[in-house]
């Protein structure tokens, strides 16, 4: 054990070997000597962190789906909580013609899906399910104010459905998947006190 004097010429720095955390006089750690043990109980600490966040988000595309049937079910009382469709077109101007908007849907639908299958096969988190109740919830308005929501309620209800249900699965599957490959490696971490070779 040899003392050193530090860079501001105050008391000398002792530093150890062994197990014990390196500390000065002032009892500050000496940086870079940090023991083994603490950094498998960080990574142990980082891991179980990541596992409760990773099962927090599997349910996401359930409150998404959720939130879409609540917005259905303004939609079909025909948004009460909203001014009167005319009050609407007066201030803002008339809306697209509802063939228009269909075909925007029609289009956004199998874009939607198409996209959220690409990621399921890729395995890639993104956090896109409320931005579909977002644009789901648009063509429900553009149809309430084009006066056209009778006829066309059930299409974007199908739509919604369709891709809130596909989202959900593919949260729900990269999360039991991520959790799992987690898991495995809390196991190891545990046994052996390092992470696995291949995540090293």
């Amino acid at each position: 054990m040899q003392p050193e004097n530090d860079s501001r010429g105050s008391a000398p720095v002792w530093r150890t070997s062994g197990h014990a955390m390196t500390q000065s006089i002032d009892h500050q750690p000496v940086p870079g000597l940090a023991p083994q043990q603490s950094q498998a109980g960080l990574l142990e600490q980082q891991l179980r962190a990541d596992i409760k966040r990773l099962n927090r988000f599997s349910n996401r595309g359930l409150w998404a789906f959720s939130l879409f049937i609540l917005v259905s079910l303004a939609a079909w009382r025909y948004f009460p909580m909203l001014s009167l469709p005319n009050k609407v077109v007066a201030a803002l101007g008339p809306p697209p013609p509802p063939n228009i908007i269909s075909i925007v849907l029609l289009f956004y639908t199998f874009s939607a899906i198409i996209l959220s299958l690409s990621r399921m096969t890729a395995g890639i988190e993104h956090k896109s399910s409320f931005c579909h109740v977002g644009y789901l919830t648009g063509f429900l308005l553009f149809y309430h104010f084009a006066k056209a929501l009778d006829d066309n309620f059930w299409a974007v209800f199908g739509s919604g459905v369709t891709i809130l249900s596909i989202e959900s699965y593919r949260i729900w599957t990269f999360c039991r998947e991520a959790m799992s490959r987690r898991n495995e490696q809390l196991e190891f971490l545990q046994r052996t006190g390092r992470m696995p070779p291949e995540d090293e």
